[in-house]
């Protein structure tokens, strides 16, 4: 063997042995087969479009969605203008102890239900090859975010590369065969909404609208539902001409999908249903989307346009060559994504697709790699599905391929839509989490009618359980048909507005807190203030109030939700006042409503530790109906709050973890994730890595017919959290609990590798942020730290903590820094 032959040979060995670890360790999903249900397709998006691949070789299908695509309208805030009266009655029988009027009652206190998120439609690309398929992959690359499809017939090989761009609002499907002419394919759209389709020369159409309203169950509006709050005379009469416009007017969102084939050589052909390519080797497919969605308080019937825009995005895409949307795509996306990259040391499992690798991680094997690609998973799902402002991930990002999808897959405000985002900030995905804080601001305009006329609250804005892409933020429940444990829930306004303090203190954007984030924040304070009477003791409580989800059991039997001083409720409002106070401060504006709040903080009903030596959800101590129930929301001042911790309130926090211990960790998916989050907080590595391997337990495909099954919570071969069914928020859960486990931070101090587990004796983390503006970079060995380097964003001083060593450090703006943390200062 000649040295030159030798050389190449062992360079294209090196190159194919890298290319396997690579997509075994870190940042590639594969598999050996296509595709059969949608919890083992490969999900795509650029935070608006989004595309479910399943890679089949006959046919191809690929689910589409717009994340702006929802059925209903802009909601009418006034919809139970006088459900505030029913407050007198609920406390009165509160107090009297008589918790089944009260329960009674508290149905009365309810709206609407939301809308839902909807299925855009399905493009399928039929294959005229027939023939033996051999070595076939299918595959995902996180570090690209590019889907490819190869395999051979009759030894033609044939490939497909698929990517959704962000700065060319485009998707793009890429065919290739290995010998001149073999490519033959037709592509059709279909869609479970009311829609048409047509084929035109070298142009596919798809155009249909959403339903006015998704679920049959769902309160129906007249004309009024797109009424101003208190509309004065002038605008009554422009509403009355504006009501003759819609009367011949099909009312929804509309929505287009276009598309167009480029091919290097071949015949396009058309039916007046399918655009195809006959005896071609080389195409490309451009794919563009769009709606009439125009904002959460426009008319998308009347205001906005759907099919101009589709043409507009697909006529300049179109213009470009492949490879240049390629490198634009490549280029946007890894500016976020390579951020941060993570190493967990040495790992022996041997190569196998995913779906292999889950099953055989589930019976106890090693996998260091799986838990990162796990980890990447996480921050890759933010960055495909949260790029439009006003519109946050739903409960299934925006990856949806039902019509009457699960929980309308929507906006749950008690504990989802927030999960979605605790990997927004310390997973350096800032930009990720404005369609959330710009949400929030629309809540802010309903919530303030629904403050008024909800809970007769007339200073700030409130927001309940669900909401949709219109901002609701009444109280749902179909108007008293629903049960309150669920229902009746006000405090989605004082959770919230932690998010709004965590981007400010993660980036120090002291504009966006003086502009956007303080007003709304104090809103939310504001109500929480009208909210909150005095109990017995002179302590203030709210009542009537519900643990999301939750119940408990008296004495005698009865199950109910209603009572009075939840511990959700006030942990949530602790929190809420104590980040608005900060901002104040900050700000150094509102003297005087923040000694108000300073006030009312110190008057709150105390937490209370039950006979168990749990921390109690209830008022009294009362039993749980379901003792190992998946929500945790009475833990919020453990996590994502900050006020219970280890040091500072150790009753506290040994009460939290009595609490997770009676829950166990047999959980749904989403819930397993938030309690990695709290056996972080507690400083316990080993169990919050025993929950992130139940985290990752595999689940088949939920209609997937086997004999022994596998469900519960856990992980989908194709990586999606399962409730079960899907639902997005455990992958962005799990994904910030790992971020959590190495660096935990608030607005004076930086905790370095709190919550390391034993499996993690070495490794390696560049990117991760801190509060306060800061960027952290380090290795460890033996579970020490070997090397730190801490960036400061803005500038600014931190105090540094690793075990009992503790460093005092202060940073200039753009100032990097290697910090030996072991060596004491002299004195």
């Amino acid at each position: 063997m000649n040295s030159t032959f030798k050389n190449t040979f062992l360079i294209l060995l090196f190159t194919s042995y890298a290319i396997n670890i690579s997509a075994q360790s870190k940042n590639v999903l594969w598999y050996d087969k296509p595709a059969e249900f949608f919890e083992e397709s490969l999900v795509l998006g650029n935070g608006k479009m989004g595309a479910t691949v399943f890679g089949g070789v006959d046919s191809d299908k690929i689910y589409l969605n717009d994340a702006t695509l929802w059925s209903g309208e802009p909601v009418y805030p006034l919809m139970n203008r006088d459900a505030y009266k029913n407050l007198p009655a609920i406390r009165e029988a509160l107090i009297k102890g008589d918790y089944k009027l009260a329960e009674e009652l508290n149905k009365k206190i309810q709206g609407k239900n939301s809308e839902s998120y909807a299925p855009l439609g399905t493009l399928e690309i039929k294959n005229h090859n027939k023939g033996k398929v051999t070595n076939y992959r299918r595959e995902l690359d996180l570090s690209t975010a590019i889907s490819k499809v190869s395999y051979e017939i009759d030894g033609v090989q044939f490939t497909r590369e698929y990517f959704v761009s962000a700065p060319d609002k485009i998707m793009i499907i890429k065919l290739k065969s290995s010998q001149k002419g073999a490519l033959n394919f037709d592509v059709q759209y279909s869609s479970l909404l009311e829609s048409s389709s047509e084929a035109k020369k070298n142009s596919l159409s798809l155009n249909g609208r959403a339903p006015i309203h998704e679920n049959p169950g769902y309160f129906m509006y007249s004309e009024t539902y797109l009424s101003p709050l208190y509309p004065t005379e002038a605008q009554k009469a422009e509403m009355e001409k504006e009501a003759l416009k819609r009367k011949n007017k099909i009312r929804g969102t509309r929505f287009t999908s276009l598309l167009k084939i480029k091919n290097t050589d071949g015949t396009i052909v058309n039916t007046d249903k399918t655009l195809g390519l006959r005896n071609a080797t080389e195409a490309t497919i451009y794919v563009s989307v769009a709606t009439s969605f125009a904002g959460f308080d426009k008319s998308p019937s009347i205001d906005g346009v759907a099919e101009p825009l589709a043409k507009n995005d697909l006529k300049k895409a179109f213009s470009k060559s492949y490879d240049k949307l390629k490198t634009a795509h490549i280029a946007d996306y890894q500016k976020f994504f390579n951020r941060v990259t993570l190493d967990l040391g040495k790992t022996t499992a041997p190569d196998l697709p995913t779906d292999e690798r889950l099953l055989r991680y589930a019976d106890g094997k090693e996998d260091k790699n799986l838990e990162i690609l796990y980890f990447n998973f996480g921050r890759y799902l933010l960055i495909s599905s949260s790029r439009t402002l006003g519109v946050p991930a739903n409960l299934q990002g925006i990856w949806n391929p039902h019509l009457n999808p699960p929980w309308s897959s929507n906006y749950t405000m008690n504990i989802n839509l927030e999960e979605n985002y605790w990997l927004a900030e310390n997973t350096n995905l800032s930009e990720m989490h404005l369609p959330l804080l710009s949400f929030i601001k629309n809540l802010s305009v309903t919530g303030k009618v629904t403050a008024e006329s909800f809970y007769g609250v007339n200073e700030g804005w409130a927001a309940a359980h669900n909401s949709d892409i219109w901002a609701m933020s009444n109280p749902v429940g179909q108007f008293g048909k629903e049960e309150p444990m669920w229902a009746c829930w006000p405090m989605a306004e004082a959770w919230l507005s932690t998010h709004i303090w965590e981007h400010y203190i993660f980036t120090e954007d002291r504009e966006y807190l003086k502009n956007e984030g303080y007003p709304l924040m104090k809103g939310a304070a504001q109500f929480c203030r009208g909210w909150l009477v005095t109990d017995r003791n002179g302590n203030l409580i709210t009542g009537p109030s519900t643990s999301p989800e939750n119940q408990y059991k008296l004495a005698d039997g009865f199950v109910g939700a209603t009572m009075y001083g939840g511990t959700a409720d006030l942990a949530m409002i602790r929190e809420c006042f104590d980040k608005t106070i900060k901002a104040s401060k900050v700000l150094n504006i509102d003297a005087e409503f923040r000694a108000e709040l300073e006030a009312d903080l110190a008057k709150l009903h105390p937490y209370q530790i039950g006979k168990k030596g749990n921390l109690q959800e209830w008022y009294f101590d009362w039993e749980d109906n379901d003792p190992k129930h998946r929500h945790q929301s009475h833990l919020f001042g453990l996590f994502p709050g900050n006020h219970i911790t280890p040091l500072k309130t150790p009753d506290l926090a040994e009460a939290s973890r009595k609490t997770l211990e009676i829950k166990g960790d047999e959980t749904t998916g989403w819930s397993k994730g938030w309690r990695i989050n709290l056996w972080a907080r507690l400083w316990d590595g080993n169990r919050a890595y025993k929950m992130y391997r139940e985290l990752l337990r595999y689940v088949d495909p939920d209609g997937k017919k086997t004999e022994t099954p596998r469900r519960g919570g856990g992980t989908y071969p194709n990586l999606f959290d399962a409730h079960p069914p899907f639902q997005i928020d455990g992958n962005f859960g799990g994904a910030a609990a790992v971020a959590e486990m190495l660096v935990q931070s608030d607005e004076n101090e930086i905790r370095l590798l709190p919550a390391l587990p034993d499996a993690w004796e070495e490794g390696a983390v560049k990117g991760i942020c801190a509060r306060g503006g800061f960027e952290i970079e380090m290795n460890w060995s033996n579970k020490t730290i070997q090397k730190l380097i801490i960036s400061s964003k803005k500038g600014g001083k931190t105090n540094l903590i690793y075990g009992d060593i503790q460093r005092e450090v202060e940073l200039k703006k753009g100032e990097k820094r290697t910090i030996q943390l072991w060596i004491k200062e002299k004195k």
